[in-house]
This record gives structure tokens, sequence and C-alpha cells, in this order.
């Protein structure tokens, strides 16, 4: 069988191909028309973050079984286009945790002595003492946005530099706080309270421009601002108007929501230092992934052993067309009611209902962990870790089997409790195959799992339906379904609105002051 290796990476990983029998070709850095023309004749595929592996490059691989990403991000890989394809796709969670946090650190440091100014001004001749006057780390405190992998690493290097910790996630169990030595705050408590501030999370609709104008007016004058997570977390605009008027001393990116970043502005300004994507980019973190990936891909393509696969669950051939819809469904379900919480998670409930509950159910739990704990954290989450991950986070996690399902063949119903709230969801598979959602918090509705959808809980009254369908209609946006449930006449209701394009920030404040309407999440699944 042939491996392609498109992107750069250590030695080793294409010697461990190659001594599994595999023939290996590297062909790094080609346009997306050349990887179309050549991708056809590879069962593997071997990338790091350049190679992007759009649905046009899948529709082309028609002998590829396995995608094998050198490190974990996989935002340039189309996952559904992969996984409709039946194509395996596999990433390295872990590899670059340490790599990355380290690069955290350097960037705290050398914003706090001026490292990178003070080397320019020494090569330009310059012996200016004064001007690179520093701060000392040590008493400072230091706000963790996001403790997980990395973030959980950079708390215990800062500890040991004398910084006190202050930390914001919402998914953290206070076990595991407590075992890291952290002080858990809500995050406007650690934007008022942080000398410095880093950022460890994904890039969701939540976190989009999470330091931004308003945030940013929160923190103290003086604070120093560090992201090397995700690109668009920071808003670099606010960013730079805020160091130019010194209300943020100095900042530090590794990551930009445009890479490479053109013509930015922040370029201009002496007290903002960068990197271009550095954070896993060590000898030791990208000879480890390239180990890990290369041998993932030979135990697959050779003995057909999954491992760390983010769209595929470790489930036996023969079993797999029973317990696919299922998989499906559990991940959709989870996925959809992580999206609607308000809080962190304390536990979690799948019961199985009807003919569901007599199969073997492990990789269905499997897939409604990784379903919920996927949009809410920053690390991979795949179907190897989800439950590892559940454990760490002091997650408790329960199941349920039923031979009762009601009118139904077989139902999945999954809970959320977080601190007094609960939050319910459950599914069915309509004919075969088809996930649909039955109820939302006990509100009967019938919704696809799918797409782009906003969960708007009214009070029932009159014009309420109509004012958001003009609303989403004045900004051009189709409705593709609307779902209505209410627990009773005049009282408490729910509208789930599939959409066929993206929904703005803006226009979602303004569907939130639309009146009778108490809350609205928005909602986004694979299609």
């Amino acid at each position: 069988m042939n491996v392609l290796v498109s992107d750069n990476i250590s030695p080793k990983g294409v010697k461990i191909l190659e001594k599994a029998g595999l023939k290996v070709d590297v062909k790094t850095g080609m346009k997306p028309e050349e990887l179309k023309k050549v991708i056809g004749k590879y069962e593997g595929l071997v990338i790091r973050s350049a190679t992007k592996v759009t649905s046009e490059i899948i529709d082309a691989a028609k002998k590829l079984k396995v995608i094998g990403r050198a490190g974990s991000g996989l935002d340039n890989v189309d996952k559904a286009a992969a996984t409709k394809r039946g194509i395996v796709v596999m990433n390295t969670p872990g590899g670059n945790t340490i790599t990355t946090a380290e690069h955290t650190i350097a960037l705290i440091v050398a914003l706090a002595r001026q490292v990178p100014q003070a080397t320019a001004s020494m090569k330009e001749g310059k012996w200016e003492k004064k001007k690179f006057m520093g701060v000392e780390l040590f008493g400072k405190t230091l706000g963790i946005v996001g403790l997980g992998n990395i973030g959980s690493h950079v708390a215990k290097v800062a500890q040991g530099m004398g910084m006190d910790i202050l930390a914001y996630d919402p998914y953290l169990s206070e076990e595991k706080a407590k075992s890291l030595g952290v002080k858990v705050v809500k995050i406007e408590e650690l934007f008022k309270k942080a000398d410095i501030i880093t950022l460890h999370i994904p890039l969701t609709d939540e976190t989009r421009n999470l330091i931004g104008t308003k945030s940013i007016a929160t923190m103290k004058k003086g604070v120093r601002i560090i992201n090397a997570s995700r690109g668009g977390v920071v808003d670099e605009d606010a960013l730079c108007k805020a160091l130019q008027s010194g209300k943020v001393a100095a900042a530090a990116l590794d990551v930009f929501e445009k890479e490479p970043p053109s013509e930015s502005p922040l370029m201009k300004l002496d007290n903002f230092i960068c990197t271009p994507h550095l954070g896993a980019s060590t000898q030791d973190a990208q000879e480890n992934v390239a180990v890990a990936v290369a041998n993932q891909i030979a135990d697959y393509l050779v003995k057909g052993t999954v491992r760390n696969a983010v769209n595929v669950p470790s489930v036996s051939a023969d079993a797999l067309p029973v317990l696919e819809p299922y998989i499906n469904l559990a991940e959709r379900l989870g996925s959809f009611l992580s999206q609607t919480l308000d809080g962190g998670i304390d536990k979690i409930t799948i019961e199985y209902k009807g003919v569901v509950a007599s199969l073997d159910l492990e990789p269905v739990t499997v897939a409604a962990l990784k379903g919920i704990l996927t949009p809410i954290l920053e690390e991979t989450v795949n179907f190897i870790n989800a439950p590892s991950i559940a454990k760490e986070r002091g997650i408790e996690v329960k199941e349920t089997t039923t031979d009762d399902a009601g009118d139904y063949h077989s139902m999945l119903v999954l809970k959320i409790r977080s601190g007094a709230k609960k939050y319910r969801v459950a599914g069915i598979l309509h004919g075969k195959k088809e996930p649909r959602i039955i109820s939302v918090n006990d509100f009967v509705v019938e919704v696809i799992p799918e797409g782009d959808m906003l969960v708007v809980a009214n009070n029932d009254k009159p014009g309420v339906i109509g004012n958001l369908g003009t609303m989403l209609g004045k900004n051009n946006i189709n409705i593709a379904r609307m779902h209505f449930g209410r627990e009773k006449k005049g009282g408490r209701a729910i509208s789930v609105v599939s959409v066929d394009a993206p929904v703005s920030d803006a226009i979602l404040a303004k569907i939130k002051k639309l009146p009778n309407v108490l809350s609205l999440k928005y909602i986004h699944l694979p299609v």
C-alpha cells in the first residue's frame, strides 16, 4: 500500500512507515491542484498544518483509507467529507502539550523583560538600559483562561516561578482545580485581577473575540496578554488600540486570525511581540508526533487497528454496521446538548431505551462523551481519550438501560447536571439511520440535528415566531426548518430554528432583545 507524506515530518516517522512494508512518497509544498492530481493512488496520507484536505481532495482520493495528522489540530481537514467516504481521520493529541506550554512561558518572560526589543536595539549598536526596564514575575497574578493539558502545565511552571494563579474554566471540577493548586474564578474576576493573561481555549462562537474592547476595558491598566492557542480568540484591532493607549502594557501573539497576518498594524508597535505559530515547533515535539502518527497509520493499514481516530470508534467490523447509526446519533445529541450549557459539567447520564439497550454500548457512550466535550475544550477529544478526559475533569458518567422505549423502537436520552441546573435531550433513529431529536429539556420537538440552529427559549405569546422570522429575513438568512414546543398554553416554550447560513454575533444580539425571548443558544453541528 502507498502512503503520501505531503508536509514536512521527522525522518523517523517515514522510516517507521517503510519498516511496516508501506511504500512512502514524500512530496511537500504541493499546491491543491497538484495534490488533487496525485492523491488517487494512495491509501494513506500524512499531513501537518500546511496541507488542506478539502472535500475536493477527498473526492479525488479514490483509494484513501486514512488521514494522519502529525499534531492535534484538524482545522485543515474536512472531517465530515472524510467520514462520509469512510476515511479514518487520526491525530496525535498531547504530543505538543509541553512544547506549547513552554512557548507560552517564553512569551511571558519575553514580555516581562522586553527581550526582543532589547535584542533589536543592541543589533542597531545601541545600549539602552533605561529604556527596557522590565517587571518581575514573582508575586504577580497570572490569569489562565482554559485549564486543559497546556493550560495546566503553564500553571505548574508559573507556580514554580512564584506566580499566583487565577484560572477560568467552567468545565473543570473543584477536585481537579485543587490538585493543580489554582484558584478558579469567574472570567470577569480574572480579567479584573490578573497582571498577565494567557489564553488556552478553542475557537468557538462563544470564544471568538473573547479579548475585545469590552473585556479589555475591565482589565487592570498595564495588563499583559498572551495568546498561543487559536487565532480569532483575540480581537486584533481592539488589542492594537489598547496597546497604543497604554491600557495593555504589552502583548504577545503566536497565532492570528489570518495567517500569515498581512499588513497588521500590530507589527508597527514596540510593545507587541509575535512568533509565526511556533507553539508546537520544537525538534522534540515534531519527532514525537511524527513517530506517533506513523505508528498509528502503519497499525491501521497493516493490522486494521484504530488509535486516536476523531471520526471512528474502536469497533469490530461486524458490529460497526449496527452500531454506527447510534454512534452518530449519540455524538450529535451530545454536541447539541453541550452547546446549550451555561456552566460546567458535574454529571453526564446516558439512558438507553428499547432494542439499543441490548447492544454493546461502550462505543455509543464514548461517542456521546466526545460530542459533549469537543465543543468546550481546547484539547482534541477523540474516541480514545474522551472517557479519560471526562474522568480527569471530575465528571461523573452514568449509563442506564431499559427495554421500554415507549412508542419507539429505540431511544437515547442524554442528561447533564451543571450545579443546580439540569439539561436533557432525547433522540431516535428515523428509519434505520437518520438521527432525530424528539425532545429538548422536556419540550417535545422534532429536529434534524445538523447544520446551524438557533435554540430560542421564549414565553408562549403571539408574535414571537413572527418577530424571529422577520429578524432573520431582514438579514437575508433563510429558515430551513422551524420546530416549536411548549409546556402549556401561555407558558414557557422553545423554538428550534435551522438556518441555511451562519448567524453573526450582531444578529444574535438583536434576537436576544426581541419581546418575550428569554434566552438564545447558537448551535453548529456537521451537515
